[in-house]
């Protein structure tokens, strides 16, 4: 994960896509399916943009830690950049 964190926010950063310095939080997310549900998967990443007009990304990950019921804090959860 250090690595992807790494060379995406140097990516970010080198082709200036936010307004300010672009650096990842100290934690991530990761969900995992199996292989029966690979269709399902597929069927979300190609709705996503449509999927995205009537729930933000943030929502969206707030959904996934509440169905997976991971706690997190509001507080200290990531922003959107600017």
């Amino acid at each position: 994960m250090q690595d992807v964190k790494a060379s995406s926010s140097k990516w970010i950063n080198e082709n200036k896509l936010t307004k300010l310095r672009f650096e990842w939080q100290s934690g991530y997310g990761a969900f995992s399916y199996s292989k029966s549900q690979v269709a399902d998967v597929i069927a979300y990443i190609q709705r996503q943009k449509e999927h995205h007009r009537k729930r933000t990304f943030l929502e969206e990950y707030k959904l996934f830690l509440d169905n997976f019921q991971v706690e997190y804090n509001e507080q200290v959860i990531f922003k959107v950049p600017e």
